[in-house]
């Protein structure tokens, strides 16, 4: 007998030690992580639609034409009028889902979106994390279902789009520039040229050139990256896409003559401007003007003033040093400008909350700063109505109130999504049929867009992107010096 519980107690040892690094506080937030993905199921349940992976059905079924020697732009999915309106380059990188069924194909692209934004949520929140002292783990693992359950996510992977996959591609390159910004610094140890080539950050602009070979609207960041002077960045885009696009003229040269002489000006595949999901500028004036057609000199002219607003306002983040904010804008900005952007595209909003919540955190974090360093209010402020008072408690609790209310409104926005109750559809319903209010919540995600362009706040100084050429050097002759030249865009 004793030496079968001696035998049962050396089987429970490698159970103790697995659980020994387990704590209590571990397996809490393991249960809170589980029940913010139940909670995203049940919004998903409640604020979205019925998914069957429409989109993923007209690629599928026009890779599997084309694999079956058809050409691929005349492809008509079945019950529609749809047919593959992306790049030639895009029709090879979905090529090899050819061979599995659509459902399969679909759930293989589920589980690359969300693989893909986990790690755009973790690069986005690590900086965030070490600032804050939070587990970074614990941090992705919070903030993945709740990006998971708004519009543009949701919908993405519902109807098996690829903007999740194109969003990774483009933030690639803003952990591109972050590592170019360090001087190619890297651990030590690190050994091999292709790693410490990966690790320098000098290929940022390649995500962005491959994400314009798949979808024209990313080629807004190459002109970006021309705008603030890195040119490094932007011709490694350039050379990217075109070596990309003329790769794929030499492998589908019938394919892609064919868009570019033909599919790509031709709008109406897409879908009409009026339609309710469309959420740009076009979207709104057509409704607006309660025709299917965008009034096309009116667009022109509030589409270049948004350009303006958003290239100039991203520029001076960028010059602040706040590379993210800047990428956030310039992602909106093409989102607003384009003909037809529909609410599957509309990723950069998850970035533009986390800039609101990280600059209320950031306003906060410095009120508090201030308060604890006895600061006074000066005369005539009327607070308290006494000059020279410290600070009262409720200072910095309220500072930052204005940036994380915009980030709750913009999050709960785009949770609830309130245009689909009012979506109309011309000639059979005007879209004035439910008022002003109906007006509103039918364009309300793109009248958010153009606000957030318009006013993201920036946080100086807080990722900047600015490299050199050589890189920067500390001042030999007085170690705590930085060369100045690491203050200047390469």
């Amino acid at each position: 007998m004793p030496a079968t519980v001696g035998t049962r107690t050396s089987r429970l040892a490698p159970v103790r030690r697995v659980t020994r690094g387990i704590d209590l506080r571990t397996v809490v937030r393991i249960g809170i992580v589980a029940a913010a993905f139940y909670a995203a199921w049940l919004a998903i349940q409640t604020f979205g639609r019925p998914y069957n992976f429409f989109d993923m059905k007209i690629y599928h079924g026009a890779v599997v034409w084309w694999a079956g020697g058809n050409d691929l732009y005349e492809f008509i999915a079945p019950l529609t009028t749809l047919g593959f309106t992306y790049p030639p380059f895009a029709g090879l990188v979905m090529l090899p889902m050819a061979v599995l069924p659509t459902e399969a194909a679909g759930w293989v692209n589920v589980a690359g979106s969300i693989a893909a934004l986990a790690v755009v949520l973790a690069a986005l929140l690590r900086p965030i994390a070490d600032r804050c002292g939070w587990s970074h783990w614990f941090a992705v693992g919070l903030a993945l279902p709740l990006a998971i359950a708004i519009e543009p996510v949701r919908e993405t992977l519902g109807y098996g789009q690829v903007n999740l996959l194109l969003f990774a591609l483009t933030m690639a390159d803003l952990v591109a520039l972050r590592w170019r910004a360090r001087g190619g610094a890297r651990p030590a140890g690190t050994s091999g040229p292709l790693r410490r080539f990966w690790l320098s950050g000098a290929w940022a602009g390649a995500g962005i050139g491959l994400a314009t070979s798949i979808k024209l609207t990313p080629a807004l960041f190459i002109v970006y990256f021309v705008v603030t002077k890195q040119w490094r960045a932007a011709v490694t885009a350039v050379a990217t896409a075109f070596g990309v696009t003329m790769a794929t003229f030499v492998i589908a040269g019938r394919e892609s003559t064919a868009y570019f002489t033909s599919v790509l000006w031709h709008t109406e595949r897409i879908g009409a401007a009026d339609m309710t999901p469309n959420q740009s500028l076009a979207g709104v004036l057509a409704r607006l003007y309660d025709s299917i057609e965008t009034p096309g000199l009116l667009w022109l002219s509030f589409a270049l003033l948004l350009l303006a607003v958003g290239m100039s306002r991203a520029s001076h983040a960028h010059a602040d040093g706040d590379e993210l904010t800047a990428f956030t804008l310039i992602g909106l900005t093409a989102n607003v400008i384009s003909p037809i952007s529909w609410s599957h595209h509309l990723v950069f909003v998850i970035p533009a909350i986390i800039v609101l919540a990280d600059a209320a955190m950031r306003r906060r974090g410095a009120s508090r700063g201030l308060a604890h360093r006895g600061f006074t209010l000066p005369t005539g402020t009327g607070v308290a109505g006494i000059s020279g008072l410290r600070s009262p408690i409720w200072f910095p609790t309220l500072t930052g109130l204005r940036h994380a209310t915009a980030a709750v409104a913009l999050y709960v926005l785009f949770l609830i999504s309130p245009i689909w109750p009012y979506e109309h559809q011309l000639p059979r319903v005007s879209h004035y049929h439910d008022g002003l209010f109906g007006v509103l919540m039918e364009n309300s995600l793109a009248l958010a867009l153009i606000v957030i362009v318009a006013a993201l706040p920036w946080r100086p100084g807080a990722e900047p992107a600015f490299y050199a050429e050589p890189a920067m050097r500390v001042d030999r002759r007085s170690p705590g010096r930085v060369s100045a030249n690491h203050l200047r865009d390469s």
